[in-house]
């Protein structure tokens, strides 16, 4: 239990660091650009930490965790709620080159509205022409 304490304590520290080294970022760099460019004034540590804050609010919202979830609570950097890939990996063999047969005969159909070219690679298109 309490190195569950520990790393909690030491990721909100960690967290704290970077929202502070980020706000001195911020700081700096409107300091630096706004006031000539634009003529807007000058801002201090805590308005450009509120600027932070508000940027975060109205682009990016409020609700994230620390591994990178979003609202719906899927994560996706490990394939979970991917519909295609959950059907690709409940298909037996036969079934995934029935899949692929279906997806090359679109495409094939489909590469007729695009002036005939291959995209597969092999530099002719269905008429037996040289593509450019």
């Amino acid at each position: 239990m309490k190195t569950i304490f520990k790393f909690r304590f030491a990721g909100i520290c960690i967290m704290l660091a970077a929202i502070a080294v980020f706000s001195v970022v911020v700081m700096l760099l409107w300091n630096a650009l706004m006031p000539e460019l634009f003529r807007l004034p000058v801002l201090n540590y805590w308005q450009a930490a509120g600027l932070m804050l508000l940027a975060r609010i109205l682009f990016g919202g409020l609700i994230h965790d620390m591994a990178g979830r979003g609202r719906m609570g899927d994560d996706r950097r490990f394939g979970y709620g991917n519909k295609l890939r959950e059907k690709w990996m409940n298909m037996s063999a036969d079934e995934r080159k029935e899949f692929v047969e279906k997806e090359k005969d679109f495409f094939k159909f489909h590469r007729g509205f695009s002036h005939f070219r291959d995209f597969s690679g092999n530099g002719e298109d269905e008429k037996g022409e040289k593509n450019e």
